[in-house]
């Protein structure tokens, strides 16, 4: 693969390293930026490595945020307010195969030594309009390979998260991982039971929302081990669904858990996903999956009854079986008519029924029976008719 003459470097990144530059300090652009512009891949915002140290960074921009500054990572930001981030040249002098005690001083190409795999490992002056790849990147990225720089089983020493990176790309850009890579990786995966529950997550869902296919994400998690050490519900069902309709984007993590995963509760839990992923994937098992029928009253009621699940539930059986459940038009009908399925969208409200001489648990208990009769006959759902209603039964 033969690199362009020159990017259309962002402005707002070259007075970045323009400022850079003109206090003495050697910069260039990094990262996965530069590895999707390379494979006419939608790309991320771009990185800056420096030898300028992180003090001297922030001595020299006016607005920035001490993003990582322990491990060299300031955040500059530019004039739109938006946020970049320029990461000092630094060298790994210890790790515990989850956190790295780096120093620095280092070359551009000490630094690009220390990242994960040779794709990663590309440099491009954004001034100089120069490249640098001391790692054969390029070279990987035509022939469609992962492959960690230097000692494979080296890296994966340093942080044991690179074995679910390696699978995260080869997944996402369909490539396949260097045998050598593949078996330091294997030989590794004990160590990914180190790794913290926050930062598998994160690969779990960027993994899932960036593959070509999810099932094979999946079926590489488990010929890795990471799927026996962190998800071993995907272990206790079917072969991983290579469903059409799990392949479209933009993709919902937390759906596709539940479409892979025999638990997907157990597995957010255990990932330490938010209190409302959780809750979310807890709908989508507990149910029920479909209206008691196809009818509109059936729509109503089960809305009713699912709430903010019900999407959840249509998008599963999209996933499931590539075409939209029998009942989704009853759904949708009841939806653009505006027909009320919760109590907050009935014509009276809690006041009303209290000023009819209702008080405590009754109030709920009227407006959960007027509810459940609007639910009916929806055009029960006047003030005049429901406060009627309402007088019989307070």
């Amino acid at each position: 693969m033969s690199f362009p003459a020159r990017l259309e470097i962002p402005e707002e990144v070259l007075e970045i390293a323009h400022t850079l530059e003109r206090a003495g300090h050697e910069v260039w652009c990094v990262g996965g930026a530069l590895r999707d512009l390379l494979l006419n891949d939608p790309h991320s915002d771009y990185d800056l490595a420096t030898s300028a140290r992180p003090e001297e960074v922030q001595a020299l921009f006016r607005r920035t945020v001490a993003v990582g500054v322990k491990h060299g990572t300031v955040g500059v930001i530019d004039r739109h307010r938006v946020m970049h981030e320029v990461t000092t040249f630094r060298r790994d002098v210890s790790t515990d195969g989850r956190h790295a005690v780096v120093e620095y001083g280092a070359s551009l190409e000490e630094d690009l030594a220390r990242r994960d795999f040779t794709i990663n490992a590309i440099a491009y002056h954004p001034l100089r309009k120069t490249w640098r790849d001391p790692f054969g990147g390029a070279a990987d990225l035509e022939r469609g390979v992962v492959r960690a720089v230097g000692v494979p089983a080296d890296r994966f020493r340093e942080d044991y998260l690179r074995i679910l990176r390696a699978v995260r790309f080869a997944a996402r850009f369909g490539f396949a991982i260097e045998p050598a890579t593949w078996e330091a990786a294997l030989a590794a995966a004990s160590g990914l039971v180190r790794l913290s529950a926050e930062r598998v997550r994160d690969e779990w869902f960027k993994g899932l929302e960036t593959a070509r296919d999810p099932a094979e994400l999946v079926r590489l998690w488990i010929e890795a081990g990471a799927a026996e050490r962190w998800i071993p519900e995907v272990l206790k069902g079917r072969e991983p669904i290579a469903a059409p309709a799990a392949r479209a984007r933009p993709r919902d993590p937390i759906r596709l858990t539940a479409l892979y995963a025999a638990d997907p509760v157990a597995v957010l839990r255990r990932l330490k996903a938010s209190n409302a992923e959780i809750a979310r994937a807890d709908a989508i098992v507990r149910g029920p999956a479909a209206p008691a029928g196809d009818s509109e009253r059936d729509a109503r009621r089960w809305l009713a009854r699912m709430g903010p699940a019900a999407d959840d539930l249509i998008a599963m059986h999209v996933l499931r079986y590539g075409t939209e459940p029998p009942w989704a038009h009853a759904v949708r009908a009841v939806r653009d008519r505006g027909d009320p399925v919760t109590r907050g969208q009935l014509a009276i409200g809690g006041s009303d029924v209290q000023a009819l001489g209702a008080g405590g648990p009754r109030i709920g208990e009227v407006l959960e029976a007027l509810l459940d009769r609007v639910l009916e006959d929806p055009s029960l759902n006047t003030r005049e008719t429901l406060l009627g209603m309402a007088r019989e039964l307070a």
